[in-house]
């Protein structure tokens, strides 16, 4: 039998319901169910996939390809499930699959409405695409009393009702406030909030109440009377030094406990932390430090690169040190005497992005790390810029550049028209809808024997994930390896670079994808394990 969580939020965003989500479900996993987690966001976009960094933060990729929002990172770093392009849905393409069905004629003529046509889509959404599961955790994105989040609410409640108590749990993520003249935590808003969820017919079984402080038994005690739960069922969501305490503290306050109560599972083995206090003890214990510069465009919202500096995290773990990163704007280095922010730094980072803005800044790091041999890695644009650099300043090519900042006479990168994913052929115009024009989702790479990245990853063949509409043009490739390049990792069908790396220094590799995806605080992705021990190595040097 399949049961169904379903967490919502109130009183403000940003509270952690992605977190929680992941953090409920990798309890659940140590005590041996199956886990899946689902994202249902309320805005109008179709997907995150042309919404501004700085707006909504990170575009998460998915194996078969889907733009997906940030917490499915969250979601996969905890449990290692992969996501799908089955667990994240928005209200945009919601409704441009039921208008689509309309047209098509399949709602048979009647009058399209939210009840019960979009509410129907969102169900079948909720209910679809699932084989073993013991648990499916759907987050509903927005806070409640948002106007663009009722049609969710009222689905989970329709489901509450044809699934039964049996079959759904809802939890309710709220914030105990501070205020520091009365010298007291409020309770106040979670009342108000739950107030609003019961207006929509939804008595929320389990509280998950945020707070930067310990909350009194007197407190929990009066937010059980005023919003009707169990008192044991109001969970303290305490601040935490790491994210990856979270599972730990949730479990300490009885949270996979609560839920397993409410669904009768009595008899569910005890949950075995030992592997995320490892991790914690870890982070807080390291037997080192190395500072990364990480040499962006978005670095005003760290949110841009959750799943980057987490994988530098995870890095970290694996060699037992401490990670600083330093985020620095790109533009900076547009003024020569910036480039000093690098000396001292162990290993430099050009992360992906889009557009000319910021671009010769990244290409600036790049030489700096070439030529001070400090350990460089490239991901997606800055593999880009790397290969950029080596043709400019070292193949004799003065203007060499991407397609992407316009018409150039040395298109070393440029759009590529058309790749093979498996044995089929696909295709792209530089006039498609901004979506279709990139390459996304996981492909293969087949890794040159006798390389850096032969030996890190330890394979011949890899598969990672992309997101990014422009290559490496092909055409180049002669000149840049007279340079000293290798392309150590190409497409299955030769066509398209994929990776770069100098065997000359000490540690400079650009890669095409994005490996930060798949790296997890267990499982490390390994070429980050690689850059970090190059960055100890280096911090030994200056």
């Amino acid at each position: 039998m399949t049961r169904f969580i379903f967490i919502t939020g109130g009183v403000v965003s940003s509270l952690g319901k992605g977190l929680a989500s992941a953090a409920l479900a990798s309890l659940l996993q140590t005590r041996g169910f199956k886990v899946r987690l689902r994202k249902l966001d309320p805005y109008l976009n179709v997907d995150p996939g042309t919404m501004s960094p700085y707006q909504h933060g990170e575009v998460y990729v998915t194996d078969d390809g889907a733009e997906t929002d940030l917490d499915l990172g969250h979601y996969e770093r905890f449990t290692g499930v992969a996501s799908r392009r089955s667990d994240n849905i928005t209200t945009g393409r919601l409704y441009s699959n039921v208008i689509a069905r309309e047209r098509k004629g399949d709602y048979l003529g009647a009058t399209i409405q939210v009840i019960p046509h979009v509410t129907d889509a969102i169900k079948e959404f909720i209910l679809s695409d699932l084989t073993d599961e013991d648990f499916v955790l759907c987050e509903i994105g927005g806070t409640v009393g948002d106007i663009e989040s009722l049609p969710f609410l009222e689905a989970i409640r329709q489901l509450g009702n044809e699934l039964g108590r049996e079959g759904t749990m809802f939890v309710h993520l709220t914030l105990l406030p501070y205020i520091p003249s009365a010298g007291e935590l409020k309770t106040k808003p979670t009342q108000h909030s739950v107030k609003e969820l019961l207006s929509v017919g939804i008595q929320p079984d389990l509280l998950l109440c945020r707070s930067d402080r310990d909350i009194p038994s007197s407190e929990r005690r009066k937010i059980a009377l005023f919003c009707n739960v169990r008192e044991e069922a109001v969970i303290p969501g305490l601040d935490v030094d790491t994210i990856y305490q979270v599972p730990v503290s949730y479990h300490e306050q009885g949270f996979d406990d609560q839920v397993c109560k409410h669904f009768g599972l009595s008899g569910a083995p005890p949950a075995d932390l030992s592997r995320w206090n490892k991790i914690v003890d870890r982070i807080r214990m390291p037997e080192g430090e190395v500072t990364i510069a990480v040499v962006g465009k978005y670095t005003s919202l760290l949110d841009s690169y959750k799943s980057l500096g987490e994988a530098l995290q995870h890095g970290g773990i694996a060699n037992n040190v401490k990670v600083r990163l330093n985020w620095i704007d790109s533009q900076i280095f547009e003024s020569e005497e910036a480039i000093h922010e690098l000396e001292d730094v162990h290993g430099i980072l050009v992360p992906g992005g889009f557009g000319e803005r910021g671009v010769s800044g990244k290409i600036a790091a790049v030489k700096f790390a070439r030529e001070h041999r400090v350990p460089y890695f490239g991901i997606c644009f800055g593999m880009q810029m790397a290969v950029i650099e080596a043709a400019r300043n070292l193949a004799g090519l003065s203007h060499a550049s991407s397609t992407e900042f316009g018409p150039c006479d040395e298109p070393v990168v440029g759009l590529m028209t058309e790749w093979l994913r498996g044995n089929q052929l696909v295709h792209r115009a530089a006039g498609d809808d901004l979506g279709g024009t990139m390459r996304l989702g996981a492909y293969g790479c087949h890794l040159q024997p006798g390389t850096k990245v032969a030996d890190i990853y330890g394979a011949a063949v890899i598969s990672e994930r992309h997101r990014h509409r422009y290559e490496v043009n092909i055409d180049y490739k002669e000149r840049l390896e007279q340079t000293g390049m290798v392309f150590s990792g190409m497409s299955p069908d030769g066509v398209l670079p994929e990776i770069v790396e100098r065997p000359d220094h000490p540690w400079f590799i650009g890669v095409q994808f994005h490996p930060e995806l798949k790296s997890k605080p267990f499982d490390p992705h390994p070429l980050f394990t690689s850059f970090i021990q190059a960055a100890i190595r280096q911090s030994r040097l200056v």
